[in-house]
């Protein structure tokens, strides 16, 4: 069966005229103008990179063409594809597909019969709190058990490195079930391999216990931190990223004047996790 792991890196794309107008035109027209509304250039750059990155996978490994691919919204926010008519029928099971993007990266992960999620957090010191003032905050979305390993991880920045390892995990499990914000976070408590994130491969050691079982069916892939992408994740070129696309609509000059007077956010190292 199928996998996908797709990486690109946004943070630093400086789009010209002519690409950032290419990307506009080949998605839905809805999705150009809720980018279009982005204050910072960082957000409209991660999520035209997203929109891509979906695109491109409905086409490539789904067999859609472009022109005929409609991505819609859950109530959630989360994509799904609408109305896959063409759909080979030699395709094999379903597949199942999500993204992330924050940092310096998007991100996809699918799978062919299997349920998917993927997370990635920047890790950052916390703008208006210090790092205990932050744990104290977030208290209730972790176990005692998994506070212990958090706080024990050694100086700050690595509490906080642990602290969003932790995280990306739960999200990324939460966006595989497709479960919202109403999910309690407690109810799934994650150990992880002593083995550090150094190692130049993914790490499937982690383990998740659910209500206080642990579960067997899941497979956890935190990648080495050490390598920018993640080695499990191939990173795509811009060229790469549309060498399936086919425009949508007319070019809209408009749409670069409006991208420039965007506003500059800084960006910062990246930790993601993909549960499966």
């Amino acid at each position: 069966m199928g996998s996908v792991r797709w990486a690109f890196r946004c943070g630093s794309w400086t789009p010209s005229r002519s690409d950032w107008l290419l990307a506009a035109r080949c998605i839905q027209p809805e999705e150009k103008d809720r980018i279009g509304q982005f204050v910072f250039t960082k957000d409209a750059k991660s999520a035209m990179a997203g929109r891509l990155l979906l695109r491109r996978f409905v086409c490539e490994k789904m067999g859609i063409p472009w022109s005929e691919i409609r991505l819609e919204r859950s109530p959630r926010g989360k994509p799904y594809l609408a109305a896959p008519l063409k759909v080979s029928s030699d395709s094999g099971p379903a597949w199942s597909f999500n993204l992330s993007h924050q940092g310096d990266y998007a991100v996809l992960a699918a799978e062919q019969g299997m349920q998917v999620g993927v997370d990635i957090m920047k890790t950052t010191m916390p703008g208006s709190s210090s790092v205990p003032e932050f744990f104290r905050i977030m208290t209730r979305q972790f176990t005692a058990y998994e506070w212990s390993i958090i706080q024990s991880a050694g100086s700050e920045h690595q509490q906080l490195a642990a602290f969003y390892r932790h995280w990306a995990l739960k999200e990324s499990f939460i966006k595989a079930i497709g479960t919202g914000l109403g999910f309690n976070l407690q109810r799934v408590e994650f150990h992880l391999p002593t083995e550090p994130l150094t190692q130049p491969r993914a790490l499937r050691q982690t383990k998740m216990h659910l209500d206080e079982e642990q579960e067997e069916d899941w497979i956890f892939e935190p990648p080495p931190s050490s390598l920018p992408p993640p080695s499990t994740f191939t990173l795509l070129s811009f060229s790469e990223l549309v060498a399936s696309a086919s425009p949508l609509t007319e070019e809209d000059s408009a749409y670069w004047e409006s991208f420039k007077m965007k506003a500059e956010a800084p960006s910062r190292q990246s930790d993601a996790d993909t549960s499966t």
